[in-house]
């Protein structure tokens, strides 16, 4: 089955670039609305990336198509309050530690540096108000309808609409997408609550108004690790407690993250591993954390002024109306779906970070576009073996495919080839050294099983490998292909070099 490229990234920037120009275009909620008798032939519930995705697509093919959204802007968590802003503040706190700590020796000499958060938050939500106001044009030119509401079943092709304004409106349609995305997962048991003040979760992190003197992060995930490098870069005295004995979160290869978490020490964040966070509370002016060993032992408190919850994300499906047409549900509220995105209901899919799979942007729009495809042609696609993750922190790490954890439990015989930054010319002149590039490609055939990546651009350079992973490649197609000198990416074809024979440079 053919799998299309991903253009939507440069088309939002691209046209967030026109709107800024344009005057913004007021969806009015009923305009455009079919009657009973003239349906929509797609009506996708929820904008974020696989939903907004999904809907553009089904446009480009042809099908009258409708989004709801309630929010008043386009673009689900990830855009609004997740992965845009937080890579924004990420960007810039890194130039502004790098101006403190890394300019002078190279030759750079600047005086009286200073932060103004007001400004870095302004920049956040400047990078924010352009890309979703980017949606609103491309729902316009493909002839997107956008109905401001929040939406529920009445039955397996008809829509209630709560409007925002107020009102309430029906909808028909012959399929129905629900991208309803996720949300904060609360503190297991309900001990601690979340106000978004001095207990936040990333929305409220990505919006503290100071500096916080310290800061203690319950959960050693993408997310938290991402939020604890913003505030430690900007002078926060960081914590992060971790259940489990390592960082990164599911997925990431264990040696990779043990050389992430020296490498964050090393920055100044401090880690407290196999621990249990048994209550926050709040008392003058403090946030006292209550821990004690995963396994059981003695108990202790850290004092912090903001803490942040971040101990995963659940599904969105409240007030769905889904046990009106009788959508399956699994134990962790996950929708239940086959390989082409049904539901246990006929004619309504489901996609992104409702059901199952990681909870990627990515990976939700991917099955966004599948889903459409399956609705207007039968077919669709998403190879769920090459979805990359990335950890937007300094250094980058990224991965794809499968850890060396994952072979040895599957008993599968593999070999490793690795890369130094450290030996690569381009990290050398750049001063930025630390990390590698590990491959694994199986022992018999050579084929690549996984790469892992903790290092400069690690998340632009996924790209490759995920290219690799998904056409078949060879550690020895990837070591044969040249590569642009001097780049960072030289490292990446040398570590292919070390799983196919030896490296020229190590």
């Amino acid at each position: 089955m053919l799998r299309l490229p991903r253009t939507s990234q440069r088309l939002i920037l691209r046209s967030s670039r026109r709107a800024a120009a344009l005057p913004v275009r007021n969806w009015t909620p009923l305009r455009g609305l079919a009657t009973p008798s003239e349906p929509y032939d797609a009506v996708v519930i929820g904008s974020g990336p696989g939903g907004y995705v999904a809907a553009i697509k089904a446009a480009q093919l042809g099908l009258k198509t409708a989004c709801i959204e309630k929010r008043d802007t386009l673009g689900g968590t990830c855009l609004n309050v997740g992965c845009i802003p937080s890579k924004a503040m990420l960007n810039n706190s890194h130039m502004y530690h790098q101006t403190q700590h890394d300019l002078k020796r190279r030759g750079i000499d600047v005086s009286d540096v200073a932060l103004n958060l007001p400004q870095m938050l302004k920049a956040k939500e400047e990078a924010v108000f352009g890309l979703t106001r980017g949606i609103e044009t491309l729902f316009k030119m493909n002839k997107v309808d956008w109905i401001k509401g929040s939406a529920s079943f009445v039955s397996p092709t008809r829509l209630s609409v709560q409007l925002n304004d107020g009102s309430q409106t029906e909808i028909e349609a012959k399929n129905v997408i629900i991208a309803t995305g996720s949300e904060v997962a609360p503190f297991p048991g309900g001990g601690i609550q979340i106000d978004e003040e001095q207990i936040v979760s990333s929305t409220g992190a990505l919006a503290l108004q100071k500096v916080p003197e310290k800061m203690v992060i319950i959960g050693g995930g993408i997310i938290g690790l991402e939020m604890g490098s913003v505030w430690s870069r900007l002078g926060a005295q960081v914590t992060v407690v971790e259940f489990l004995g390592g960082i990164g979160g599911a997925g990431i290869d264990e040696e990779i993250a043990k050389q992430f978490q020296r490498i964050l020490t090393k920055q100044g964040m401090k880690f407290m591993l196999n621990t249990k966070v048994l209550s926050a509370e709040k008392r003058d002016g403090k946030v006292h954390v209550k821990t004690e060993a995963a396994k059981g032992g003695q108990e202790t408190t850290l004092d912090a002024d903001v803490v942040l919850v971040s101990v995963g994300r659940v599904p969105v499906t409240q007030g769905l109306g889904l046990e009106n047409i009788g959508v399956e549900v699994d134990s962790k509220g996950r929708i239940v779906i086959d390989d082409q995105f049904n539901t246990s209901v006929q004619g309504v899919k489901c996609i992104g970070d409702v059901t199952f799979g990681p909870m990627l942007a990515h990976k939700a729009e991917e099955e966004g576009i599948a889903a459409v495809e399956y609705i207007k042609t039968g077919h669709g696609h998403v190879n769920y073996h090459a979805i990359p993750s990335v950890v937007y922190t300094h250094p980058e790490v990224a991965w794809v495919g499968k850890t060396e954890q994952e072979l040895k439990k599957a008993g599968i015989e593999y070999k490793v080839g690795k890369f130094p930054f450290q030996a690569n010319s381009r990290a050398k002149t750049n001063f930025d050294t630390e990390g590698q590039v590990k491959f694994i490609a199986e022992k018999e055939t050579d084929r690549i099983l996984g790469v892992h990546i903790i290092g400069p651009n690690a998340g632009e350079m996924i790209g490759e490998a995920t290219l690799a992973l998904e056409y078949g490649a060879s550690s020895e197609d990837v070591a044969r292909t040249t590569h642009a000198h001097p780049t960072l990416s030289e490292a990446f074809k040398e570590a292919a070099m070390a799983a196919y024979q030896k490296p020229i440079h190590c």
